[in-house]
């Protein structure tokens, strides 16, 4: 059996760390007294584990660790310096990139160049894009841990979008197009900052997520360009079909009329999101092939069997 490890780490992306706390290890969560972003510590509904601790700024230096595990760029440029010790700072070291480059989609560098530590991205899509330079990479693609036993009905004749703050955030995480698309087609959008914009409904609980999926009778990804949203593999675990555009990682993980629909024109889309909502049947279909499908490649245990691996490889 592989030695239980104490990993140092930051509370970045809630949903991913719960997934991530599944790995039988202990997870040390930095926080500081303003519980400042990133360092929130064990917040939020989500039942977290009792391998999941906090370590205040003011204690980890006095902390004992095994491997450092980086999740943001703050953490890595600023935290690192500030809160460990010398010593800490030469532990077993891995980066966790959840996002594309968002300077340029080609010819980004990596701020992280040093050939000791790992750098580890959650699609292949962002690995392609990244400039690593001298940094080792790998590829742990996404693994979900449902918290709902909720299986889809489909019940409701709209189509559901689940996006945080999406009109700041814009083109990129498609706010135009969920716009536009609003007029033609029933919409809901759920996330932070949803009640500012048409059809939306304002945050839900990630308990309540899957049971709110579970209704709708399909998922709406309108991202231009993003790494895998965990929200949308959570609808493909329910068993809600996915329609979405045809760029990122997404492309290759729905079939055209299998298990999903994507595409890049919105006329088609809208054509296709009609479809499904005059044709239960059609969306229970998609939906359950997507659910095999989702299964399949991001099931919990090949993650948490993968960042075994990657954990085990950098502390021996």
């Amino acid at each position: 059996m592989p030695r239980r490890l104490r990993v140092l780490t930051w509370h970045v992306h809630g949903n991913y760390l719960y997934n991530l706390t599944q790995v039988p290890h202990d997870f040390y969560l930095v926080t500081d007294p303003e519980r400042s972003p990133g360092r929130v510590g064990r917040v939020g509904a989500l039942p977290w584990g009792d391998n999941v601790h906090e370590a205040p700024v003011e204690r980890i230096e006095d902390m004992e660790f095994d491997v450092v595990l980086y999740q943001h760029r703050v953490g890595w440029e600023s935290d690192r310096p500030r809160w460990l010790s010398a010593a800490q700072q030469r532990l077993p070291r891995i980066y966790l990139e959840h996002d594309p480059p968002q300077q340029h989609p080609t010819n980004e560098r990596h701020w992280v160049q040093d050939p000791g530590a790992l750098l580890v991205h959650c699609t292949h899509f962002n690995a392609l894009m990244w400039d690593a330079g001298e940094t080792p990479t790998r590829v742990i693609e996404h693994g979900v841990k449902l918290t709902s036993s909720a299986r889809f009905d489909g019940e409701q004749a709209s189509g559901l979008v689940v996006v945080n703050n999406l009109a700041r955030r814009g083109r990129r995480l498609g706010c135009d197009l969920y716009l536009g698309l609003h007029q033609h087609v029933p919409l809901t959008l759920a996330g932070m900052g949803s009640e500012t914009l048409p059809g939306g409904i304002g945050e839900v609980s990630q308990l309540e997520l899957p049971r709110l999926m579970a209704s709708h009778r399909f998922f709406f990804h309108p991202v231009r360009y993003t790494s895998l949203g965990l929200a949308l593999i959570e609808a493909m675990l329910v068993g809600q079909p996915i329609v979405g555009l045809a760029t990122t990682e997404l492309a290759t993980v729905i079939r055209s009329g299998d298990n999903g629909f994507i595409d890049n024109r919105p006329a088609a889309l809208a054509d296709v999101m009609r479809q499904l909502l005059a044709d239960p049947g059609l969306a229970r279909d998609w939906g359950e092939r997507g659910r095999q499908l989702a299964l399949q490649r991001f099931g919990i245990d090949r993650f948490v069997a993968d960042w075994m691996q990657a954990f085990h490889e950098v502390t021996t």
